[in-house]
């Protein structure tokens, strides 16, 4: 799930001033493979799940509940979706300046 929310970034089709020219549907798929393929942000995202669930467990652990895997998943979730929101916003990103690079007026 949090892998596809990372992904979500990539299928970003922008607006444009203006009419697209016959080029634009090419160079939008083409963008959109570049932003996909991206893989270093889906190793930062389950780095951070590992952290926050590492992170997670030690607080659950100095509960008084001790619920070390309840922390664990909670911090797991917490780091993973806020990667996964960074990645999807970095692959989107890339999509609109791979854009403008080909000459689109992508004004968002």
């Amino acid at each position: 799930m949090v892998s596809a929310c990372a992904d979500s970034g990539a299928n970003y089709t922008p607006i444009l001033d203006g009419v697209p020219t016959a080029a634009f549907q090419a160079d939008v798929t083409d963008c959109q493979a570049l932003a996909r393929n991206q893989r270093q942000f889906d190793q930062d995202t389950i780095g951070a799940a590992v952290l926050g669930a590492g992170a997670g467990a030690i607080l659950g652990d100095l509960d008084e509940d001790g619920d070390a895997l309840g922390g664990a998943v909670a911090g797991a979730l917490a780091g993973g979706i806020s990667s996964a929101v960074e990645a999807s916003d970095r692959r989107q990103a890339i999509v609109i300046e791979c854009l403008r690079g080909r000459g689109h007026r992508v004004v968002g």
